[in-house]
């Protein structure tokens, strides 16, 4: 990214915030409890898989006596899920869904897929905060360990960025990307190990499992954060890096040249 389009963007980073704020206003404009929605959704998905796994079912997890383990390796995977679908959802359609203001409005299109991002991490920030303050409450909360949040986070925002800024040029073009895209993404979800955890997996699949599904190592760090309180395995997290660097550049490769070609096609 050039020095150029970085001023342009922070020249608009009023347009950036205020839309951010717009976008979460708007998503309960209508209802009678408001932004209160935000917090009760993720405590009721919390609350509930907690009770029905920990009490109901009593599942249990490899390696761990917790009583709320599987709740945590559960929730853990599922609100990281959520951030990686949120912000691939939307960048996928998000030319298709901007085609107005693409098409009238001069300004800094990479403001777009920014507010995206910006937006999922505002919700998943909210999520996450009450998800800490259930571990809080059941003394399960992992410590310093917390901290590796961040390297583990870092590195699945640059593939979910760069993965969906690719799907939401080739989008404009191929309009059966988004439609098959919504099809893979629901056999993604059970090809990674979130509701079930990988010991159970023959280690030939598990491992391949990690290779090929850049999600799964990614999912898996976050697990062994919040349910044994210890650092990753970093080295399993290169493959996803890397993918992602390459996806990043590969979209705003594809964005530049094509960047006439989106408007007009739209």
């Amino acid at each position: 990214m050039t020095n150029a389009r970085l001023i342009a963007l922070w020249r608009y980073r009023s347009f950036i915030i205020s839309s951010v704020r717009r976008e979460f206003q708007l998503k309960y404009q209508n209802s009678l409890l408001g932004t209160a929605w935000t917090i009760l959704n993720p405590l009721a998905m919390i609350i509930i898989y907690t009770i029905i796994f920990s009490q109901i079912m009593q599942a249990k997890l490899p390696n761990s006596e917790s009583f709320y383990a599987y709740s945590i390796y559960l929730c853990t995977g599922i609100i990281a899920w959520g951030l990686f679908a949120e912000i691939l959802g939307r960048l996928q359609n998000l030319f298709l869904e901007n085609a107005n203001i693409l098409k009238k409005l001069n300004f800094p299109r990479l403001t777009l897929p920014i507010i995206v991002v910006l937006s999922g991490l505002l919700n998943f920030a909210i999520i996450a905060s009450l998800f800490l303050i259930f571990l809080l409450w059941t003394g399960q909360l992992p410590g310093n360990a917390i901290l590796f949040v961040v390297p583990v986070l870092i590195v699945q925002l640059l593939f979910s960025v760069g993965l969906g800024i690719s799907l939401g040029i080739l989008n404009v073009f191929f309009r059966d990307i988004g439609h098959l895209f919504t099809i893979i993404i629901q056999f993604w979800f059970w090809l990674t190990p979130i509701v079930y955890p990988a010991t159970i997996l023959p280690e030939t699949i598990r491992m391949s499992l990690m290779i090929i599904n850049p999600m799964a190592p990614i999912i898996s760090s976050y697990q062994t954060i919040f349910v044994y309180g210890t650092q990753p395995d970093w080295l399993t997290l290169i493959i996803p890096l890397v993918v992602g660097i390459i996806m990043m550049f590969a979209g705003l490769h594809l964005y530049v040249k094509h960047a006439h070609e989106i408007v007009d096609e739209l």
